[in-house]
């Protein structure tokens, strides 16, 4: 049988728009948290790679509605970016242009963010602005002008954003972010703010204008006002849902029904996690799965706690 809870070691990755906040002293760009790389460091898998744990479990890890839609592959990649400079202005392919433009063992790539902290007059760009045209696009990329097409918004600390494939976007300096996604690291980029291209970022112009799609945007949404110890849905797609778990004095017990593993990410507190005899405690930027097979469960706030729980 599969333990009921599953820690891995997360990942990190440097780029050039990375900071320090993620492991201060040391640039780091992303922490890739939950990713099927990863290995597993927890019970009598530890060694494992998640994405072998997911071939071998099936069910027992992934659930039932996950399987009945990707098979025995872990569907999610959760990161942590700490965002220095600005990012890429980029756009994803969704399923059938991930399979068309990069084989048939890709997939698309829609994802969500949510703002950990934000510098004051922070932004991103989500999408472009109302009334651009498909040719206006296209001349736009291929001059270097997208930025006079890009639609700025404000974000802060607790705004949700919903990122649909095919949608323009960049995030922008002065951002901590969590970012849950369709396993998938497929990114064209647009505009890389004049930086020099390498053989690592290169500019993917005609790729970007195949799956860019020039009606779509996004916006910030607040975070709703927590009660404590419930569950908030922040983001429900066909690919993922991200709710909010808040808790000060009282428990919360929840349940995978055998339907989802549930990835648990801290982002402010501490936990203690329970069921069956397993015990965890969670700090801040702690992550956690929780399979399928483990149904119920408890977690219970050290002096408060605020977790985003992604799945499917």
């Amino acid at each position: 049988m599969i333990p009921r809870f599953l820690i891995v070691k997360p990942e990190y990755r440097d780029y050039v728009w990375g900071g320090q906040r993620l492991r201060p002293g040391e640039m780091t760009a992303e922490a890739w948290v939950i990713d099927e790389n990863d290995l597993i460091v927890s019970g009598p898998l530890a060694g494992m790679a998640l994405a072998a744990a997911a071939a071998q479990f099936g069910v027992e890890l992934l659930g039932k509605t996950v399987t009945a839609r990707t098979g025995n592959h872990f569907p999610l990649l959760i990161k942590l970016l700490d965002c220095a400079q600005w990012l890429s202005l980029q756009v994803h392919p969704n399923d059938q242009q991930a399979v068309q433009l990069e084989g048939s063992d890709n997939n698309g790539k829609t994802e969500a963010w949510f703002v950990l902290d934000a510098a004051p007059e922070a932004k991103i760009i989500a999408g472009l602005k109302p009334g651009t045209t498909a040719d206006a696009l296209s001349e736009a990329i291929h001059r270097g002008t997208i930025l006079d097409l890009a639609q700025y918004i404000p974000v802060h600390a607790g705004d949700t954003i919903f990122m649909p494939a095919g949608t323009i976007h960049a995030l922008g300096p002065g951002l901590l972010v969590y970012e849950v996604q369709q396993a998938s690291d497929i990114t064209y980029r647009v505009f890389d703010w004049n930086r020099p291209q390498t053989s690592t970022r290169k500019l993917h112009i005609e790729k970007s204008l195949a799956v860019a799609n020039p009606a779509a945007r996004s916006a910030a949404v607040p975070l709703p006002v927590l009660q404590d110890g419930h569950s908030h849905q922040l983001v429900q797609s066909e690919f993922f849902t991200l709710e909010m778990l808040s808790a000060k004095m009282q428990s919360l017990t929840l349940n995978t029904f055998g339907t989802s593993f549930h990835a648990l990410t801290v982002i402010e507190g501490s936990a203690r996690i329970t069921s069956g005899g397993e015990v965890f405690t969670l700090n801040k930027f702690n992550s956690i799965i929780v399979p399928a097979a483990t149904g119920e469960y408890v977690l219970e706030p050290l002096g408060g706690f605020r977790i985003l729980k992604s799945s499917l």
